[in-house]
């Protein structure tokens, strides 16, 4: 049986996949069982994030897999302790709680929401208001989080305690906040599968002063956003905002699972001993490759970052069959006149791999993407959009 055969017939089929087989790559350049190239213009949805089989990456990877691969979190290992240290260092916050992936992340940070909430203001304080258009992952409790209903629909009934207001709308986040009991406030600065869609940074700022006001926490979920992704090593960063939690992971180990769920110091202390665990959270293996992205975000690289997107939007704003382009950083969505599976069907054709999110095509090339490469790439996806 070839590879298709075999996944067809032992895989959930949860996955539309694309008739391409990866085998191998390097960098921003991967290449399919028929040798055939193609520049990844999608980064495994945003996790590699200095490309493929990345040499510093990699090295990181080895040293620490010829030493331990695992040990349960009842002992010490160096690569956690060292990432933690990393990650408050460079945010300000006090205390990582480390799992497996963005919807982990997303779950420990809501268990952080009801405890505060719960020891502070009362039991009864356990609602958490989300947006409208959001993801925040596919657990039962994050798919409940997520503001888009055509999620929900087969999944009755929902985790409760989740309300959804429309994004930019002051009114309704205080309509809600007085008629629930409000322990948080969840948000993505960027709704990634909501299509690449920005908040307005003067309602991000009412928000931030309406939660500070009102003793609610705000959370912001940046495991799209995150670790460089929108030119700042958080998308929360290019807002101004101070969050209480902070979850993240996709691009943290550039390949490898990781989420980690960052916590200030007013809810430091919230999780005790025995109030949440993790089985390969904070895996040293994991740990290590995160060190190894982490160190690389720098000052330098976020420039190169904001550099690429300003080329990206300048070179496809005004670009025929383009009708507008949003997005921060290498985060990018563009909303063309052709339906948006044609757009990346004839991508794949011509040798550019991206992704969509609802209706328009979308672009999480990696961090450090050559400058000759990526516009190769733009300049196909641009003919491509035109034709």
């Amino acid at each position: 049986m070839s590879i298709r055969e075999l996944d067809t017939a032992y895989v959930a089929g949860t996955y539309k996949r694309f008739p391409v087989e990866i085998v191998r790559g390097k960098g921003s350049v991967v290449e399919d069982v028929n040798g055939k190239k193609y520049i990844d213009m999608g980064s495994g949805i945003g996790v590699t994030s200095f490309g493929i089989a990345d040499d510093v990456w990699q090295q990181a990877v080895i040293d620490q897999i010829s030493q331990v691969q695992h040990m349960s979190n009842l002992y010490y290992t160096e690569p956690c302790a060292r990432l933690a240290q990393m990650l408050c260092a460079r945010t300000g916050m006090k205390k990582v709680f480390f799992s497996n992936s963005g919807a982990e992340a997303n779950e420990c940070a809501i268990k952080v929401a009801r405890k505060y909430a719960a020891e502070h203001k009362g039991a009864e304080y356990s609602t958490i208001i989300t947006l409208e258009n959001s993801f925040h992952g596919r657990t039962l409790t994050t798919l409940s989080a997520t503001g888009q209903a055509h999620y929900h629909e087969l999944f009755q009934p929902l985790t409760p305690g989740f309300v959804h207001v429309p994004a930019g709308d002051t009114d309704a986040l205080c309509k809600a906040a007085q008629e629930h009991k409000i322990a948080a406030v969840l948000i993505e600065c960027i709704q990634g599968e909501g299509g690449v869609v920005p908040l307005d940074a003067e309602y991000v700022k009412a928000l931030a002063a309406f939660t500070k006001d009102n003793d609610i926490l705000l959370m912001v979920d940046e495991v799209q956003t995150g670790n460089g992704r929108t030119g700042a090593l958080y998308a929360y960063m290019n807002y101004g905002l101070q969050p209480d939690v902070v979850s993240t992971a996709k691009g943290l180990a550039g390949g490898l699972p990781l989420g980690a769920t960052l916590l200030s110091e007013k809810v430091q202390n919230v999780l005790g001993y025995g109030d949440h665990g993790s089985t390969f959270g904070g895996n040293p293996v994991s740990c290590a490759a995160a060190c190894s992205i982490l160190s690389r975000i720098d000052d330098a690289l976020l420039a190169e970052v904001r550099e690429k997107s300003a080329y990206v939007f300048g070179t496809l704003s005004k670009a025929e069959g383009v009708e507008a382009v949003s997005g921060m950083g290498l985060m990018i969505g563009i909303k063309t006149k052709k339906p948006v599976a044609e757009v990346v069907a004839a991508c794949i054709e011509k040798g550019v791999l991206c992704l969509s999110a609802k209706d328009k095509l979308r672009l999480l090339p990696a961090l450090n993407i050559p400058t000759d490469v990526l516009q190769e790439a733009i300049g196909i996806i641009k003919e491509v959009i035109a034709e």
